[in-house]
């Protein structure tokens, strides 16, 4: 389906450290806010929310706050299976709809050259567990079980599924 769209950024925050709450919960309500955050605005309109967050030993890794942090997630990730959960809201009027997806990413052993030229770049200072999987850090990925597209952040197939709901 070839949906024209609009992006537009909620002000919701993301609070990552979120002890004892299941990985799912946490991508769903912060899915959930963002779109219901911009459906109040468009009441009219089909709004998406989403969230994406990584988890390595039932520790939830939300976006490093600077490139000491970036380092130490990758360090903890490398050589190891970790998971990828996003949630999906999509609200229209008083209609919501949501849905949660996860994958598994096992990550390749990382020397500390590779991780500091890495977080040198940028890239992982804004993504979720310190790396975007679309990008340079593609090359650190062994073996993805589950939606690829999950670990980019919109699991196509769910959305298409949540979509049919307001048909």
């Amino acid at each position: 389906v070839d949906l024209p769209f609009e992006v537009r950024v909620s002000d919701v925050p993301e609070e990552a450290d979120r002890p004892g709450r299941p990985p799912a919960e946490i991508a769903l309500e912060h899915a959930r806010d963002k779109a219901l955050a911009v459906a109040a605005a468009l009441p009219e309109r089909l709004v998406l929310g989403a969230d994406t967050v990584v988890v390595l030993d039932d520790q939830v890794l939300g976006k490093p706050a600077d490139a000491a942090e970036a380092a130490a997630m990758l360090r903890r990730l490398q050589g190891r299976t970790h998971e990828v959960w996003t949630g999906l809201a999509v609200v229209r009027g008083g209609e919501q709809r949501t849905a949660a997806e996860v994958s598994h990413v096992q990550f390749v052993r990382l020397g500390e050259a590779e991780i500091a030229a890495y977080v040198a770049t940028g890239e992982p200072l804004d993504k979720a567990g310190a790396y975007g999987i679309q990008g340079t850090a593609a090359q650190f990925v062994r073996r993805v079980e589950g939606d690829y597209f999950n670990v980019v952040g919109l699991p196509l197939a769910r959305l298409r599924q949540l979509l049919r709901e307001f048909e």
